[in-house]
């Protein structure tokens, strides 16, 4: 059974006076341990496909089966522990908050869990360890540079022990190099086993993804 299934996924947004189809009858199956690339020009449905993956956007039509948990059929209240369970997200924009420090940005999404404060603190530093940040910790998002703030997106997003990475644009805001780190971290987490499903419009990510899903007009033309 694959780990994500889409049946016939559709969105329609009824603006007027154009009706917009962002997503468009898509059928896809990501497997267990899987990196997929999503492309496509802008408009294509990319991050509307994304954020219904992830539980954040209720489709038209269709149906999202994670781990066979069909998300849409979830109440509000269990919809968002599926989020909090199942999924780390990564965006463009870093969303650190600027006060906190560090680790205190990394451990935000166990504040709603059961886990001791000390427990919070394991976590959030062995997940800093990770992404190679252990020993900036205390410090404050704007003492870092870009790469090391999108590291630290990263590992918030990973602190909860997600199986599934979902990130839109992840290296949208940063240098070809400093790019380039986050995409070999991205490719080591695969290799420990994280389903990742990455929008992209950058070619040079796609190489270090399995798999390339090209959508157009919210449908897929190429996978």
């Amino acid at each position: 059974m694959s780990l994500i299934q889409t049946q016939n996924l559709t969105k329609v947004y009824n603006g007027s006076p154009d009706v917009v189809r962002a997503v468009d009858g898509i059928s896809l199956d990501i497997e267990h341990g899987e990196f997929a690339a999503v492309v496509g020009p802008s408009g294509s449905g990319k991050s509307t496909l994304l954020s219904i993956l992830g539980g954040l956007n209720r489709p038209s039509g269709g149906r999202v089966l994670v781990d066979e948990i069909d998300l849409y059929s979830l109440s509000v209240e269990k919809l968002a522990d599926f989020r909090r369970e199942y999924v780390g997200f990564v965006f463009q924009s870093f969303q650190l908050i600027p006060y906190l420090t560090v680790l205190e940005n990394v451990i935000l999404p166990l504040a709603v869990t059961d886990r001791t404060n000390g427990e919070q603190t394991e976590m959030g530093l062995r997940i800093l360890d990770q992404v190679g940040l252990a020993g900036k910790a205390r410090r404050l998002p704007d003492e870092l540079s870009g790469g090391e703030q999108e590291r630290v997106a990263v590992a918030r997003a990973l602190v909860n022990e997600p199986p599934i990475l979902l990130a839109d644009e992840p290296t949208g805001n940063l240098d070809s190099t400093t790019g380039e780190g986050v995409m070999k971290l991205f490719q080591e987490l695969n290799g420990f086993g994280k389903t990742i499903v990455m929008v992209t419009h950058n070619p040079e990510n796609v190489k270090y993804a399995q798999r390339c899903i090209r959508l157009r007009d919210g449908s897929v033309v190429e996978d």
